[in-house]
């Protein structure tokens, strides 16, 4: 796992605002690793390079202390034992950093109120992290049914309790700089925060609140650059036609792409989901008495399946022990699916039903009002 998603959008001008700038100190200790030095790292927006090093004592000791740092805080790395420890660093601090044992899980900080919030964040987003792709290579063992049901479980219940503590860091500390760094750390396979540009009201919430805090810093004019790019993009999808659908190519189970488009003529329905959700179980069995149903209609009716997942073996056994009948795919991006963000999907479940002639005719059709409209569509 990439450990460190850095503030991917920010400007040159991180580093470089206003100012007036001074030294930076940092001593501390670490213990239990045989790495012989320590590096800092400056974070830009497209690179990063180191700016200082010490050598460690023989018992983990080190300081380092280096000039230009801007007046409001900056995110740096500090490195050691090939682990990158995130720090907001503003000139005229005077850090003390170290750990023993577990760099990651154990380092403390003290004389930065910015660079503590962020440990606080950062140790509990990483661990969780780490424990996602721990279950996530168990499913490549051999399970039982069971046991992979309880695992299934256990991943989703861990994934979206790390999303909630992310998104309550960031609306507890709204007005710190950590909080915008905890806006762009994702979990593997993830671009969006939580659910596409809906995420603009975190991204805004963050953005108000530091106007009061650090209204000279750069970070907040990045995010206000964003907050207009994410606006512009909701305005654009929600005037997508009624009568045209973007076209998808997404891969099915066996690795086949299949087109949209090749089901011209029938009555599709496009269905977005995610193995993850436990009400998609129930929702597929319904939705399997109307396939059948509709199997030999005078117009042909289909399903176009879209997996809203990241984890091909959770999908792929969801679909096999459904017995899904119908066209399932998946582009295995999660949230950060395309598909996503073509159709507007805001939450899951999620469908569009198309009739042959390729209008969508309606969005978040279920049950008996599905049906109805079957009826006419495949007369």
């Amino acid at each position: 796992m990439n450990k460190q998603t850095l503030f991917v959008t920010l400007t040159t001008a991180a580093l470089m605002c206003g100012c007036q700038s001074s030294k930076v100190r940092i001593s501390g200790r670490f213990v239990g690793s045989d790495a012989k030095n320590i590096y800092l790292e400056q974070v830009l927006p497209l690179t990063q390079s180191v700016v200082d090093s010490a050598a460690l004592a023989p018992d983990g000791s080190y300081r380092m202390e280096f000039t230009g740092a801007a007046k409001t805080p900056s995110l740096y790395n500090v490195i050691y034992d090939g682990e990158r420890i995130p720090l907001l660093l503003a000139g005229g601090d005077r850090l003390t950093l170290g750990s023993v044992g577990s760099v990651i899980r154990n380092y403390t900080v003290e004389g930065s109120s910015e660079s503590e919030l962020l440990r606080q964040f950062y140790q509990a987003f990483v661990t969780g992290a780490q424990q996602l792709e721990n279950m996530g290579t168990a499913f490549a063992r051999e399970l039982t049914d069971e046991e992979r049901k309880e695992l299934v479980r256990e991943y989703t219940a861990e994934y979206y309790r790390i999303r909630r503590e992310q998104l309550r860091f960031i609306i507890e500390h709204k007005a710190s700089l950590a909080a915008v760094y905890a806006l762009y750390q994702r979990l593997p396979g993830d671009r969006h925060l939580f659910n596409g540009d809906s995420d603009v009201v975190y991204y805004r919430t963050v953005a108000e609140a530091l106007q009061e805090s650090y209204p000279e810093s750069p970070y907040l004019q990045s995010l206000q650059a964003d907050i207009a790019r994410m606006d512009a993009r909701i305005s654009l999808t929600s005037q997508i036609s009624e009568a045209r659908h973007p076209d998808l190519e997404l891969t099915d189970i066996y690795g086949k792409k299949i087109r949209l488009s090749s089901l011209a003529g029938k009555v599709v329905l496009l269905d977005f989901w995610s193995a993850e959700l436990g009400s998609s179980n129930a929702l597929n069995a319904d939705l399997k008495e109307l396939y059948r149903k509709y199997a030999d209609a005078p117009v042909g009716f289909e399903v176009y399946q879209v997996a809203v997942d990241t984890s091909k073996p959770l999908w792929i056994t969801a679909v096999q022990e459904q017995q899904l009948p119908w066209i399932s795919v998946s582009d295995l991006r999660g949230r950060s699916s395309v598909a996503l963000g073509l159709y507007n999907v805001q939450q899951l479940p999620a469908n569009f039903l198309i009739d042959k002639e390729g209008t969508i005719v309606a969005k978040n059709i279920y049950g008996k009002s599905l049906e109805a409209k079957l009826d006419e569509l495949t007369k």
